[in-house]
């Protein structure tokens, strides 16, 4: 036996799953129930949120961007009848797979194909008798481009099984939450408001955002979180502006406006927090402007209980920006379902746009969790307000999460 070997089939690192293995066997039987319903056969989950969900498993490298030599093409086989699962990866990740996740049945790609498990993964399901029926695939992640998932989809074809899409399987199943993970979600939220208060205390003239932005990371990572599935921005000015941009080198002014929006993470459940900034007293229209904002999240707060619905909600932040004259200075107004994230993205599957009849009928029950944004352009262009809380359900009560003051805080 050559070293790597025993090193990739006999080292026993200790594990460090994130749940118990009972909460991996219930996400089980409630895909296998949704699957029944949705008339699929086996699931292929190749998405990194699917695989964690269901086993724990995780990595740094998903091969998303991959050479032609290095196909994403490990993933997790659940048959709808079958109470078990068969995780297919490289032998290259045999010990990550023991350190990471609970699987049982762990089947490697032949040595000589690096990677590419595609045909491999094929023939070991037609030897399981799981390619007679139909096949859901995740065709809306993306992982694996398009590229292999159209290899992969011809080779379940020409063995017999009928490919649909299972993109909404597992994302379905995710939108309630466990108590286990509702516990990681409260988690996340202190972390994220230790980023926040970190922000603070380091924003000042000639500071860079990139050195607020560490700051932010070094105080949450020393309270246990972990990696946020997007860059976190720091921005300042009139960058405010352009809220998807990223922190630079730029160095912060006395007077302007700063926007700082966090992750907290535990266990990848991510909670969104973001909070407003002035460095220095802002100008009194400025500030007015910003106050009005800030008070979107009390007439959220107003009408917040389980059972609300996304019409209700949406209809309730209308109304709000109607009637303070904020309608025609907003950027976006709405949220979207926190939970499981991987590097690329931390936005759910569901969506609330007070604009949209898409998931209008959802509402907030047990175990459901959504930020709450609020996106407005202040006067003389000198940047924008943009606050974000999040909310969570928990059977009994509907919440937001973060204990850090939602108003512009004046530094």
């Amino acid at each position: 036996m050559e070293y790597r070997d025993e090193i990739y089939f006999e080292s026993q690192p200790e594990p460090e799953l994130a749940f118990p293995r009972a909460e991996y066997a219930a996400r089980l039987h409630r895909i296998r129930t949704a699957m029944a319903e949705a008339g699929i056969d086996v699931l292929f989950l190749t998405a990194p949120e699917s695989m964690f969900y269901i086993s724990g498993y995780q990595c740094e490298w998903y091969q998303a961007q991959s050479p032609p030599q290095w196909p994403a093409s490990s993933g997790i086989a659940i048959h709808v009848d079958h109470d078990r699962f068969i995780l297919f990866d490289s032998e290259r990740e045999a010990v990550l797979g023991r350190l990471t996740s609970c699987s049982e049945d762990t089947r490697f790609f032949p040595r000589a194909t690096l990677r590419d498990g595609l045909s491999y993964i094929v023939d070991e399901l037609v030897r399981e008798g799981w390619l007679r029926g139909t096949v859901g695939l995740e065709l809306r992640s993306y992982r694996p481009n398009r590229v292999i998932s159209e290899r992969f989809q011809a080779l379940v074809e020409a063995a017999g099984g009928r490919v649909a899409d299972g993109t909404s399987i597992v994302r379905e199943v995710r939108w309630h939450k466990s108590p286990a993970e509702v516990a990681c979600l409260h988690e996340a939220a202190t972390i994220a408001d230790i980023g926040l208060a970190a922000a603070r205390d380091a924003i000042a003239p000639g500071v860079t955002e990139l050195e607020v932005l560490g700051e932010v990371m070094r105080a949450m990572y020393a309270a246990g979180g972990e990696n946020g599935a997007i860059t976190m921005p720091v921005l300042s000015g009139q960058k405010t502006n352009a809220s998807h941009s990223l922190s630079t080198t730029k160095r912060i002014r006395a007077g302007e406006i700063v926007t700082v929006d966090v992750c907290g993470v535990r266990n990848r459940y991510h909670v969104n927090q973001a909070r407003v900034f002035s460095l220095g007293e802002p100008a009194a229209d400025v500030a007015g402007v910003a106050a009005l904002a800030a008070g979107s999240l009390d007439a959220v707060r107003a009408v917040l209980r389980p059972g609300l619905s996304f019409r209700e909600l949406g209809r309730t932040l209308v109304e709000y920006y109607t009637e303070t004259g904020l309608w025609e200075r907003r950027g976006w107004i709405g949220g979207y379902e926190m939970g499981i994230a991987f590097y690329g993205d931390w936005v759910g599957n569901v969506v609330l746009d007070p604009l949209s009849e898409i998931d209008a009928e959802r509402t907030l029950d047990a175990g459901t969790c959504i930020n709450i944004e609020t996106q407005v352009f202040l006067p003389w262009h000198v940047g924008q307000f943009f606050a974000i809380d999040t909310i969570l359900c928990d059977g009994e009560r509907a919440t937001t999460v973060s204990a850090f003051p939602f108003a512009l805080t004046v530094l």
